[in-house]
C-alpha cells in the first residue's frame, strides 16, 4: 500500500487556470489524457458494456468530464488533454466504425454535438479552476468514405484546398506530407498547407477556437504529415503552447519538429520506444537503449523539459498488453514523471487496461468504477512530489544526471530527487542489490517517497537498494527538501523527532553484502557518457 496523500494548500496556484499558457508554464504541468467518448457518463445515462470492437459511440461527454474532475485532481494532475472537439464525419457507419474518437474531421469550424454544446465546453470544462486545458486538433486532413469526397461538407470547400490523391510512401517525407493517410475505404483527404487561402483560414480558425473556449494548449495530430514551415505562423495565431505528434522512433526525425522554426514541443515517441525496450517483461530489457536515447535527446532536442513523456496513448498498445509484470509499469511510469519533460498519462493506464492497438486500447473508464488502484496511488505520490518540487524550486528546468546504470537498472538525479529504477520485475530477488554513488555524504538519511522508507548513505557515499520485495521503484529525497510537502509526513516527522523505526532503515552495513563476489555482476556502475548540468 502506498502512503496516504495530503493536499498541500500552498500548491493551490498550480491548479489555477492560465489561458494562453506558454511552454514555460506547461513544463510545470502533468497531463491526464482523455478520449471524451470513453471517460465518463452523465448521471442517469444508461451504463452499457461499450464493446470496443464495435468502434461506435459509448456516450461520454464534456459535461461528464467536468462532473468527474475530482478523480483527476485527486491523482495530482494539473492539466487535462481532451480528444478533438470539432465536428466529425456524419453518415452511414464506415468500414472502421463511427467517429467516436474525434479524429475524423469534417467541418472543423463547428463543434461535435455528440459531446455536448458550446456552453458545455465554454462554461464548464475550459473555465474549470482546477487545471489547464489542452485540446487535440487535426490540421493535416479531413475524413471521407470515398476518394471523391463531397467538399461542401467541410470548412475547406474547394478542390485547390487539397492535395491530389496519392497513397503515402513512408520512405519519402514529401509523400508523407502531401499524400492521403487512410486507405480507399476510409480516406483522409490531405489539406494543401502551402495554399494561401488554407493558411489564412487556418490561422483565423485556430485563433477563434482558442479564444472562444479559453484553451491553454494544443496537441496537434499528425504534425509530421504537414510541412514543417507551416507550423510557426499557425502556432503564433493560436497564441498557446503547441505539442505536435511526430510518430517516429528516431530522435533526429522527431527533434526536427521542435524549435523556433516548428513547434514548442513534441510527443516523445523515441523515449516511449526506449522505455518499451528497457522495461517490458517479457522483452529485451535493454537498458542501454534508454541511455542511448537520453544521450541523443540531449544532443538533438531544443528543449527536453517540455517534451511529452508517455507510456500509452490511443495509437499504441496499452503497456499492460506489452508487459505482464506490474513492477515494469511502476518503474517505467516513474521515469516518465521524474525525468525531464511533461508526464502524460492516458486514461485507464492507472486501471491496468490491456487493450492492444486501435480500437482495443480505447476502453470505457466507467467500467473500472474509478478505483484508486496501486498504480493510481503511485501516480498521486509522484505528482505530489513533482508539484511540490516545482513550486518550491526550479526543478522543472533542471536537467537530469545519470548516477549509474547497468543491464538491470538506472539511477539518476534531478534537482533534489534521486530515482532508482529496475527492470527485474515483481518476483523477490533475495540476492540482487543495486549500489550507486549518492549525491549525499556518509550518514545522510534520505526518504523513499514511494514506500516512505528511510535509507542511510554508507561509507564512501554509496547507497544500496535491495530487491527482497521485488523490483520496486525507489525515489529518494533528503527530508529537508520535503518539509511542508505532506509527502511521507509521518516518516519525516519521526526522523526529526529522533524516532527512526529500525525496520524502515536501509542499514549502511548492508553495503558489504552487495559487493560479495556473486553479486558483482548485478551492481550498477557509474556512467560517464551522460551528465546533465
Amino acid at each position: 500500500m502506498l502512503p496516504s496523500l495530503v493536499l498541500v494548500s500552498s500548491l493551490i496556484p498550480l491548479f489555477q487556470v492560465a489561458f494562453g499558457a506558454t511552454a514555460e508554464q506547461w513544463r510545470t504541468r502533468s497531463i491526464y489524457q482523455i478520449i471524451t467518448d470513453r471517460f465518463a457518463l452523465e448521471p442517469g445515462a444508461v451504463v452499457n458494456e461499450c464493446v470496443v470492437s464495435e468502434q461506435t459511440w459509448c456516450g461520454g461527454t464534456w459535461r461528464a468530464i467536468t462532473q468527474n474532475l475530482d478523480y483527476i485532481q485527486d491523482a495530482g494532475f494539473t492539466a487535462i488533454w481532451i480528444s478533438p472537439v470539432s465536428q466529425n464525419y456524419h453518415g452511414p457507419r464506415s468500414a472502421y466504425g463511427d467517429a467516436y474518437h474525434g479524429y475524423w474531421s469534417a467541418d472543423i469550424s463547428k463543434l461535435n454535438d455528440k459531446f455536448g454544446t458550446a456552453d458545455d465546453l465554454k462554461a464548464r470544462l475550459s473555465r474549470s479552476l482546477l487545471r489547464y486545458l489542452m485540446v487535440d486538433i487535426v490540421v493535416n486532413n479531413v475524413m471521407s468514405t470515398s476518394l471523391t469526397p463531397a467538399l461542401s461538407t467541410y470548412m475547406f470547400t474547394k478542390p485547390q484546398h487539397y492535395h491530389p490523391y496519392c497513397p503515402v510512401d513512408y520512405s519519402n517525407i514529401t509523400s508523407e506530407q502531401q499524400c492521403w493517410l487512410g486507405d480507399t475505404q476510409v480516406a483522409l483527404p490531405d489539406l494543401d498547407t502551402e495554399n494561401a487561402d488554407v493558411i489564412s483560414r487556418y490561422s483565423t480558425w485556430i485563433s477563434d477556437l482558442v479564444q472562444t473556449y479559453s484553451i491553454d494548449g494544443l496537441r496537434i495530430d499528425a504534425a509530421k504529415h504537414v510541412r514543417k514551415q507551416f507550423w510557426p505562423a499557425f502556432a503564433s495565431s493560436a497564441g498557446v503552447f503547441c505539442m505536435g505528434e511526430v510518430f517516429d522512433p528516431v530522435v533526429a526525425n522527431v527533434a526536427d519538429y521542435q524549435g523556433s522554426d516548428a513547434l514548442d514541443s513534441v510527443l516523445n515517441y523515441p523515449l516511449y520506444y526506449a522505455l518499451v525496450s528497457a522495461f517490458t517483461i517479457p522483452g529485451p530489457q535493454n537498458m542501454s537503449a534508454l541511455i542511448d536515447n537520453l544521450n541523443q535527446s540531449r544532443a538533438g532536442y531544443t528543449d527536453t523539459t517540455v517534451l511529452g513523456n508517455f507510456l500509452e496513448n490511443q495509437d499504441v498498445p496499452r503497456w499492460h498488453n506489452l508487459s505482464v509484470d506490474p513492477q515494469s509499469t511502476y518503474n517505467a511510469m516513474t521515469f516518465t514523471f521524474l525525468a525531464e519533460g511533461i508526464p502524460i498519462v492516458y486514461y485507464g493506464q492507472e486501471q491496468y487496461f490491456s487493450g492492444n492497438g486501435d480500437p482495443y486500447n480505447r476502453e470505457p473508464l466507467w467500467l473500472s468504477n474509478y478505483t484508486k488502484t496501486t498504480a493510481y496511488q503511485l501516480m498521486a505520490s509522484l505528482n505530489q512530489l513533482r508539484n511540490f518540487m516545482i513550486y518550491t524550486t526550479d526543478w522543472a528546468t533542471q536537467q537530469m544526471r545519470i548516477l549509474a546504470a547497468s543491464q538491470n537498472g538506472i539511477a539518476f538525479q534531478k534537482g533534489e530527487v534521486v530515482t532508482v529504477l529496475t527492470n527485474i520485475g515483481a518476483p523477490p530477488q533475495n540476492l540482487t542489490n543495486t549500489v550507486f554513488l549518492s549525491p549525499w555524504p556518509r550518514g545522510t538519511v534520505a526518504i523513499d517517497i514511494v514506500a516512505c522508507r528511510q535509507f542511510v548513505v554508507a561509507s564512501g557515499g554509496f547507497l544500496q537498494v535491495e530487491y527482497t520485495k521485488g523490483g520496486v521503484p525507489v525515489v529518494l529525497v533528503h527530508p529537508s527538501a520535503l518539509s511542508g510537502s505532506g509527502v511521507c509526513a509521518d516518516t519525516v516527522g519521526a526522523l526529526y523527532s529522533g524516532t527512526v523505526p529500525s525496520d524502515t532503515v536501509a542499514q549502511s552495513s548492508a553495503l558489504r553484502f552487495a559487493l560479495a563476489p556473486s553479486l558483482i555482476a548485478l551492481v550498477m556502475v557509474a556512467v560517464s557518457g551522460f551528465v546533465g548540468g
